[in-house]
């Protein structure tokens, strides 16, 4: 089983809720997302996607992803897309870095690896834990009550898990501003649920501790992303009253033991395109739950392929460590596939297709904007 040819495409996807407000007065209306598609000598083919979170997240962009994926595609073709750790080992060769590049082709070669012997992705990770996962919510910043109605919205749709945006500038309100987010997100809390509060590393530890010092007691969350750097993270962490969840600063293998060597964090956010795959992601999982670090299973944003990545990689995170999965489809308005995890009142499972479980919608997608083969 070899790859023949790999096929590129583009979409714009909008977000679904006009405009996305991150910390910093970042702001976003839409996603730039590449799709992957490798197909193999006997047929068998695997989608992947990678979907940036604009160029002002973390350091990727959509041009240059697609870019990087036109350097890491030729050094595919012939390869067996069932090798994951030679092709990781081919791709950080061909190009050093640019993991939402490398994300693309490696989750399709995920998928291809598991239709080829008819299981689902989940199982080649090292087995589903049967046991439903909560969806976790993305809230974006705004007016502290929009933001509560947003969260009861989540709640109705069956989210047990949310992720509120805080790290407003002095001049949009500051710590108090944050504070109020904070406690109006939290005022209808259920039993079962969880709460990240994240940054985005849009704040410097005076701000994080002026905004923790405004919140009334008792409010339970973990504090997400909270800074830029890993020494402010240290500084913060060692006053701070709330667990800590380390993400954009948490990429690379070496990220996660240096996270767990100098004990910065109490848990990661698990992004497929910012580890650069569903393989590196499985080292990053098992580094982790070695080290008895929570785990959210998210990617930056994407559409229905790249959230059927993140189901297929939370089911395989023991439940005692999972905190929930992000569910990225619903943050857009084009669907790019059927995808039909198995839905229940505590949650969701991936299905049992074999590979991803998607079932790519190729009008949307229109023709490809690059194509190699052998």
């Amino acid at each position: 089983m070899k790859i023949s040819r790999i096929d590129l495409y583009q979409a714009e996807l909008p977000y679904s809720g006009g405009l996305y407000r991150l910390s910093g007065g970042r702001t976003y209306e839409s996603f730039d997302a590449s799709f992957v598609r490798v197909t193999c000598d006997d047929g068998t083919q695997g989608w992947g996607e990678s979907t940036p979170f604009g160029s002002t997240y973390i350091a990727a962009h959509p041009a240059g992803t697609r870019a990087g994926i036109a350097l890491l595609a030729p050094a595919l073709l012939g390869q067996d897309p069932r090798r994951t750790e030679r092709i990781g080992d081919l791709m950080d060769g061909a190009l050093v870095g640019h993991l939402d590049a490398k994300t693309a082709l490696d989750v399709a070669c995920w998928d291809a690896f598991g239709k080829s012997v008819g299981l689902p992705v989940c199982e080649l990770l090292g087995g589903s834990t049967g046991v439903p996962m909560s969806m976790i919510s993305s809230i974006h910043a705004g007016d502290p009550q929009e933001m509560r109605a947003r969260v009861a919205d989540h709640r109705a749709r069956g989210y047990r898990a949310h992720s509120v945006k805080v790290g407003a500038l002095d001049s949009e309100g500051g710590p108090a501003l944050d504070a109020e987010r904070i406690t109006a997100c939290l005022a209808d809390r259920r039993p079962g649920e969880f709460f990240v509060v994240d940054a985005n590393a849009g704040l410097i530890p005076e701000t994080a501790l002026r905004m923790i010092q405004l919140l009334p007691p008792g409010l339970d969350f973990a504090l997400e992303a909270p800074c830029a750097t890993l020494r402010e993270t240290k500084s913060l962490r060692e006053r701070c009253p709330y667990p800590i969840v380390i993400d954009e600063l948490a990429q690379l293998d070496a990220d996660i033991a240096l996270i767990v060597a100098q004990d910065l964090a109490d848990g990661i956010g698990l992004k497929t395109s910012k580890a650069g795959g569903l393989t590196a992601g499985r080292r990053h999982r098992d580094l982790a739950r070695a080290a008895g670090l929570t785990m959210s299973v998210q990617d930056t944003t994407g559409s229905s392929i790249a959230f059927a990545a993140i189901v297929h990689m939370g089911a395989s995170v023991p439940e005692r460590l999972l905190r929930g999965v992000l569910n990225c489809e619903d943050m857009v308005t084009l669907k790019t596939a059927e995808f039909s995890p198995v839905r229940t009142g505590d949650g969701i499972l991936p299905p049992a297709a074999p590979g991803l479980g998607v079932t790519v919608d190729e009008e949307v997608l229109g023709d490809p904007v690059m194509t190699w083969g052998l």
